[in-house]
């Protein structure tokens, strides 16, 4: 099933978080560019010291603990009766905010 979820990430190209066990490390808003096999190649930038370095790394997928994705997101400064939902289509239809009226 992971590699499936891998898969339609790929597809789909959205940000992923990703949990390596073995290295028990984040890749945080990696894009998978690719699924071959039993390899996962992940693109991301990383910010260090004022620094931002973009890095491409293949990992096993027997080594990812855990993907997790957006679904969306809102503005904590909105009004209370009226959310700003962004990327709601990338949302399932079963688990999206519908806006009050």
């Amino acid at each position: 099933m992971l590699q499936r979820k891998l898969y339609q990430f790929c597809t789909e190209r959205r940000p992923v978080w990703v949990y390596l066990r073995d290295q028990q490390r984040w890749i945080e808003r990696a894009v998978i560019t690719e699924l071959e096999g039993d390899c996962v190649t992940l693109r991301y930038d990383l910010e260090e010291d004022d620094e931002l370095f973009s890095w491409e790394e293949i990992v096993r997928v027997e080594s990812i603990a855990a993907v997790s994705t957006r679904l969306a997101f809102f503005s904590r400064s909105a009004a209370s009766d009226e959310l700003d939902v962004a990327e709601q289509e990338d949302c399932p239809e079963a688990e999206r905010i519908e806006p009050r009226s």
